[in-house]
């Protein structure tokens, strides 16, 4: 419920306000609401007082009061013609929500919702009407509930350590689990949050403790609204932890071995390879030259013939002209020799 101690302060400038409105043109029945600026913490279970007011403050008891959730038919409650209206009421609020009426003469409209759960939390919208007139104003009910207290056991060694199990439930909102060992430090671990069909939170987180010297484990659940806490501590015996027997050794030791030899065979292997594969390049190569080498020699040899064969055909066509015109000067000189 809201602190009325500003009371004076208000009376004193409730008459300037009206001269300004006068003033201004203004109506003396407009007005506004005030609502908390805070969330109003309520606990599950428990009752819950929502409370806003008029400004200026004025008697609101022939006011139209209507308080809803998201939706402005969604009524939490309605006061009207100075009665509480229940026909337009959501279901779930009958019989749990009721008017404050001490209050309502000081131009305050505070509602009690009795034993509420976990759907009640949420915003809320107080609305105001006069004549034609209305203002309204909103504010958030936060619902907190600390469960039930940690349990605690261990399920077992898992991998070189021991596995610790936390389980809690009835807990909202979604609680934050932390795990410490003896000395306070703390453990990094995740957790699984399930939900109910009333929106209660149920929390199992596990821990593989590995440190043998540990001891003590404790498992802290928090309430992030209400800042409740709850914990538990269990104490590991060195036992517990995983022992390393001599087989379990050995065949560590021969798997290492083993390992080893696959590692280095591979890398003998991958190194061979690489040495037959690069004499093959070089022979790839040696063979390529040598196949050039010989289409040179091939296509010289060829080339030298060509130019022989142009050669002597060069040579008998010379030759056959030489004769010719030697045997047409030998009958010139014989047909134009003087006879005696």
């Amino acid at each position: 419920m809201e602190d009325l101690s500003c009371c004076p302060v208000l009376c004193r400038l409730t008459p300037l306000l009206l001269l300004i409105q006068l003033l201004t043109g203004g109506s003396l029945e407009e007005f506004s609401v005030l609502g908390p600026s805070d969330p109003i913490v309520a606990v599950l279970g428990g009752d819950a007082v929502l409370s806003c007011r008029v400004f200026p403050a004025m008697n609101a008891e022939d006011m139209e009061l209507r308080w809803f959730r998201s939706k402005f038919s969604e009524a939490v409650f309605i006061y009207q013609n100075r009665e509480e209206q229940s026909e337009q009421q959501m279901g779930c609020y009958a019989g749990r929500a009721s008017l404050v009426r001490d209050l309502l003469s000081q131009g305050e409209a505070a509602i009690l919702i009795r034993q509420v759960q976990v759907s009640d939390n949420g915003l809320y919208t107080c609305f105001f009407r006069k004549g034609d007139f209305h203002k309204e104003a909103s504010l958030e009910l936060k619902l907190a509930g600390v469960g039930s207290a940690p349990e605690m056991r261990i399920t077992g060694p898992e991998e070189d350590g021991v596995r610790v199990l936390c389980t809690v439930s009835g807990w909202f909102p979604k609680p934050q689990v932390q795990w410490r060992d003896g000395s306070g430090e703390k453990f990094l671990a995740f957790s699984d949050h399930t939900q109910d069909a009333e929106g209660l939170f149920s929390v199992e987180a596990a821990l593989v403790v590995r440190d043998r010297s540990v001891g003590n484990v404790t498992c802290s659940v928090l309430n992030p609204v209400l800042g409740q806490e709850k914990a538990m501590a269990i104490f590991i015996p060195e036992p517990f932890f995983p022992q390393a027997s001599p087989w379990k050794v050995a065949f560590l030791v021969s798997l290492t071995v083993l390992m080893l030899l696959v590692l280095g065979a591979g890398c003998y292997i991958r190194r061979e390879h690489s040495i037959k594969l690069r004499e093959m390049e070089e022979k790839r190569h040696l063979w390529q030259a040598k196949e050039e080498a010989r289409q040179t020699k091939e296509k010289a040899l060829q080339d030298k013939a060509e130019l022989q064969a142009q050669l002597n055909w060069r040579k008998d066509v010379y030759l056959a002209g030489w004769k010719k015109a030697q045997l047409y000067a030998d009958w010139r000189t014989e047909k134009f020799q003087p006879r005696e």
